[in-house]
């Protein structure tokens, strides 16, 4: 019985290692990691940075995206507005 709670716990983390969706942009020596993943909390946006081998991450709940998709499109347009100025 031991062996089957085991098998179980080393599925459930497979799970939760596994990203349900994945994006990955590059930029000069920069890669970034967009992951949907999800664990017993709900689900979460997982942003890492990739610098010749050095990361950083950032993890945000899933209910505050659309908050944060919106901030990004403030700023993409603010930085719109500042090209068409020059």
């Amino acid at each position: 019985m031991f062996e089957e709670e085991e098998e179980e716990d080393t599925e459930q983390k497979r799970y939760r290692d596994e990203p349900l969706h994945t994006e990955k942009i590059f930029s000069d020596r920069k890669t970034f990691f967009i992951d949907l993943k999800a664990n017993n909390r709900g689900k979460f946006l997982k942003i890492t940075e990739d610098v010749r081998g050095r990361r950083d991450t950032i993890m945000l709940p899933a209910e505050n995206l659309e908050e944060f998709i919106d901030a990004l499109q403030n700023v993409s347009d603010a930085l719109g507005n500042d090209d068409s100025e020059d």
